[in-house]
């Protein structure tokens, strides 16, 4: 009985999204189509196609779908909006946005976009569209909420291709990064109450994605490859490396959550990043740190394929300096990153160790030739005011060097 109870509140609350999207479509006759292919894409139809949705929903034939598809009149941008408050009315604030791809494996090659590509859907290359995602989630639950497509160069640089796809003419090749920042601007322009934003390494090693949630007054959490680079007046140091520095009572071992073999335990290790000189005020009035995840049954390796960085604000904080963290990996923040030269995922980590490189301090350049006169080392004073002067730079022994301050837990007693 609890259940046919159940079933009854959730058929009501569909019915009330329908309602709340009705206004958008003109004829009654859509509404209906709409409402019935609503229901079919959340029904048991093996496949979802026109023909499939259509018996399931009753039809004779899909005509009448392909029409409320293909040439009926109405924004499909205006449902989403209606979808968007529905979600933040719903679950409440201090959510995170959850940024992400997700692929749809086609047969054919005339839908919008379709091309052979990676997609973590099938994880590998395969014919499929892919669009960039939005999710919302609090303490309530979760749920999508934006979305757009992503059009690989191929099809941009076909503008005949796209015409016969229905792809605006001033539609050009865009980047995974600039529908996400498009959307995270919409979200929190529409006032969805998002404390948090998350992304995976593909948007987190993007700067400008960084720099628009910093402008945006928005914290973010998101991963980065072991590559991405850490800059200070000292020195230049990828990240990876200010990890292996760590000290050893920095890692604390803490659980991200229940998995399918019990709870998903870690090493875990903070500190947090220097100011940043160009877009920080004066004293800063927010915070980047680098988290790291090892794992417990082999230390000397990262717990994934690549060393997984994320970069945070915290900027709601509580005491301590205790910050929301989820499962995924070890990530830097807002420090600045040269754009022309943006971090990639390198390979997998092999079993073959990794050749020591010698590690040279600050020196100056010096007119005597170093035959007659081996060169000195820099000052700590001059570094800031000879750096402009033809300073040659190179990643210190330590990481005490580059300005990050590990968080060194309270041990129980």
């Amino acid at each position: 009985m609890e259940g046919i109870t159940e079933v009854s509140c959730w058929a009501a609350e569909l019915e009330s999204v329908f309602a709340r999207v009705a206004g958008r479509f003109a004829r009654a006759d859509l509404r209906w189509r709409m409402r019935d292919y609503v229901r079919g894409l959340l029904g048991h139809a093996a496949r979802k196609n026109g023909w499939q949705l259509a018996e399931w929903a009753g039809h004779r034939t899909p005509d009448g779908f392909q029409r409320l598809l293909n040439s009926s009149v109405w924004d499909a941008d205006a449902p989403r909006d209606d979808v968007r408050a529905y979600v933040a009315e719903r679950l409440g604030p201090d959510g995170a946005l959850i940024i992400d791809d997700t692929g749809f494996i086609k047969k054919g090659t005339t839908s919008a976009g379709v091309g052979r590509q990676y997609t973590g859907t099938s994880g590998k290359i395969d014919n499929c569209q892919i669009g960039v995602c939005a999710a919302y989630t609090t303490r309530s639950g979760r749920a999508l909420m934006d979305r757009e497509l992503y059009q690989p160069k191929a099809w941009t640089s076909d503008r005949d291709r796209c015409r016969a796809a229905k792809i605006p003419d001033e539609r050009g090749f865009a980047t995974k990064g600039e529908p996400a920042r498009d959307i995270v601007r919409r979200c929190l322009a529409a006032g969805l109450p998002a404390t948090w934003v998350t992304a995976d390494e593909a948007y987190g090693q993007d700067w400008h994605f960084r720099r628009l949630l910093e402008q945006l007054d928005v914290g973010y959490v998101v991963t980065v490859p072991k590559s991405q680079q850490i800059k200070s007046l000292a020195g230049i140091w990828r990240i990876d490396q200010l990890i292996e520095d760590a000290p050893a009572d920095a890692w604390q071992r803490l659980s991200c959550g229940g998995g399918a073999e019990g709870p998903r335990v870690y090493d875990w290790a903070a500190a947090k990043l220097p100011a940043n000189l160009i877009f920080d005020p004066d004293p800063p009035t927010h915070h980047r740190w680098v988290m790291a995840r090892r794992s417990i049954s082999d230390p000397g390796e990262p717990a994934s394929p690549r060393l997984r960085t994320r970069g945070c604000r915290d900027r709601r904080a509580g005491p301590g300096g205790r910050l929301p963290l989820d499962d995924r990996g070890v990530l830097p923040g807002r420090e600045e990153q040269n754009p022309e030269t943006p971090g990639r995922s390198p390979a997998p980590p092999t079993s073959r160790p990794r050749p020591r490189h010698p590690r040279t301090e600050l020196v100056g350049l010096e007119k005597t030739p170093p035959s007659r006169r081996p060169p000195l080392p820099l000052p700590k004073t001059q570094l800031r005011t000879r750096s402009a002067a033809g300073v040659l730079s190179r990643r210190p022994r330590s990481s005490r060097h580059s300005g990050m301050v590990w968080t060194i837990p309270r041990r129980r007693r």
